[in-house]
């Protein structure tokens, strides 16, 4: 029987007494053996993929189709029951259990239902904080400095001691950008305790200068940085997210357009990195409506997975540093320990930090860490909405800290992602049209390759027993957990060869 055909009932005793038969039984698939050796991080998780149905099987379909007549349910990629899913593995209603190197779109750190944060949702203090939800630039709770400096601030950027929190990754890059424009303007004053004029207090009411700012915000070509309004005009992935939405008229450059392996392609790769730092330069210099701040994501995840050199960024922060413009380091999808450091941006080995590090994802909040408190508005109620975060996802990320050095987390990704790009070496090397442009080496297990008929792929590698995901045109890309280890990706090796055979 096939490790990735192996039918099963439901979690939790089920998949205990599953397992424990999974182990005893003599499987061809390497993932499956290394399973009865391997310590997992969830002493729950099958020992692999568990398929008893199609994808969706008649009960999911039932729930798709109750769901429709009252959500929209069109870009729904599987149904599932999430009190059966366990560490690495999501669950359907239909008892499938599939590998989730996708997870919730990159956003699930420590794998489902981990019993270290259950504990903390039972807790005293994250009742108080579900129901007595505070409007916290009004009435924070006494204890809210010391959620924040035991969680969000515990492992904020080098050189970035500030936070302000916020709702999800556009809700945070979107008042970083509010940040940068109020920045801007007031250094063009003269300093905070310069007042603003009657005629910028009056035009700002009918939008328009001066009180309404006549500056941008720089981003790039296939960029992604969410899809609320503001957003949306640095946003430049999919026409999808942007179509029939008024914009602003904001200048993008190119994102370096680079060849893999990265390491046979140094030469045309380094040209590509300058001509974009040139075209950033002089969009900075000439774009009708100044730049206040740049913002780039470390890897462009939506965008296809693209990625650029440590010396592209740090030659990038030398330009803004020189033209007066901030950085924004869109880390919303690359944070919290997925490139094998627990910010991306730490691979450049940067002198100078960002002025702005944006997160969300993984963090199950969000925010935007701050350089410096000359970045703070100059009068309250500026940056201000009811919430301005949730102090019950700051207390969850602060768990999610603790589980992350606990476990060693990072380091552990770090080597994993050294692990399974070696494999997927093997694969491109014998599969060459099916993996192409392998890229994300030495970033944990922030690995994407580019395949031809992309969308087909994504949807056989169900009927294979994992749930994985694409971006861009072609890409398919990985996002497990943090929690994700050698048997996981020699499970998920030999499913990929599968898939590739059957297409």
């Amino acid at each position: 029987m096939s490790a990735l055909r192996a039918a099963g009932a439901s979690r939790p005793g089920m998949v205990q007494s599953l397992r424990a038969a999974m182990n005893k039984r003599s499987f061809g698939t390497t993932g499956a053996m290394r399973m009865g050796t391997a310590k997992s991080f969830h002493k729950d998780e099958p020992a692999a993929p568990i398929l008893k149905t199609s994808i969706p099987g008649p009960k999911a379909a039932e729930a798709v189709k109750e769901l429709d007549e009252v959500f929209e349910t069109r870009s729904i990629n599987m149904m599932a029951d999430y009190t059966q899913s366990v560490g690495n593995y999501i669950a359907d209603p239909d008892g499938n259990m599939l590998l989730d190197v996708y997870a919730q779109i990159a956003s699930i750190p420590v794998g489902y239902n981990n019993p270290e944060l259950r504990k903390i949702a039972q807790t005293p203090e994250m009742v108080d904080a579900i129901i007595n939800r505070p409007a916290l630039g009004n009435f924070p709770s006494h204890t809210w400095a010391n959620i924040l400096k035991t969680g969000i601030l515990k492992v904020a950027p080098k050189g970035l001691d500030n936070v302000y929190t916020a709702m999800a990754g556009s809700d945070a890059n979107e008042i970083a950008y509010k940040a940068a424009f109020m920045y801007k303007r007031q250094v063009e004053r003269g300093g905070p305790d310069v007042e603003f004029t009657p005629q910028e207090i009056e035009s700002a009411m009918n939008n328009q200068a001066p009180g309404s700012a006549q500056l941008s915000i720089l981003s790039f070509k296939t960029s992604f940085h969410g899809r609320l309004f503001g957003c949306l005009s640095t946003t430049r992935s999919k026409p999808i997210h942007k179509l029939d939405i008024p914009a602003f008229d904001w200048p993008q450059a190119t994102f370096p357009q680079l060849k893999y392996p990265l390491d046979q392609h140094a030469e045309e790769n380094a040209k590509a990195e300058q001509a974009s730092l040139d075209e950033v330069e002089h969009l900075i210099k000439t774009w009708h409506l100044p730049p206040a701040a740049v913002v780039i994501e470390p890897i462009q995840s939506e965008g296809g997975d693209n990625h650029a050199s440590p010396e592209f960024f740090q030659k990038l922060r030398a330009v803004t540093r020189k033209h007066n413009v901030l950085l924004i380091v869109d880390e919303v999808q690359t944070g919290v320990g997925a490139t094998g450091k627990f910010w991306a941006h730490e691979h450049w080995n940067l002198q100078d930090p960002p002025d702005m590090v944006t997160f969300s994802k993984k963090a199950q909040t969000a925010g935007y860490y701050y350089r410096s408190k000359d970045l703070r508005p100059n009068k309250p109620y500026r940056q201000f909405n009811t919430w301005m975060g949730d102090p019950s996802k700051a207390l969850l990320f602060r768990g999610i800290i603790n589980e992350i050095e606990r476990l060693d987390l990072v380091n552990h990704t770090a080597k994993v992602g050294n692990y399974l790009f070696g494999k997927l070496e093997g694969l491109a090397s014998k599969y060459p049209d099916h993996f192409q442009n392998l890229r994300g080496k030495g970033q944990g297990t922030f690995i994407a390759f580019d395949h031809p008929k992309r969308d087909e792929f994504l949807v056989k590698a169900k009927s294979f027993g994992i749930n994985i995901g694409g971006s861009g045109a072609n890409a398919v890309r990985l996002r497990p957990m943090l929690t994700f280890q050698e048997h996981h990706a020699d499970i998920l090796i030999e499913a990929l060869e599968k898939i590739v055979k059957a297409l």
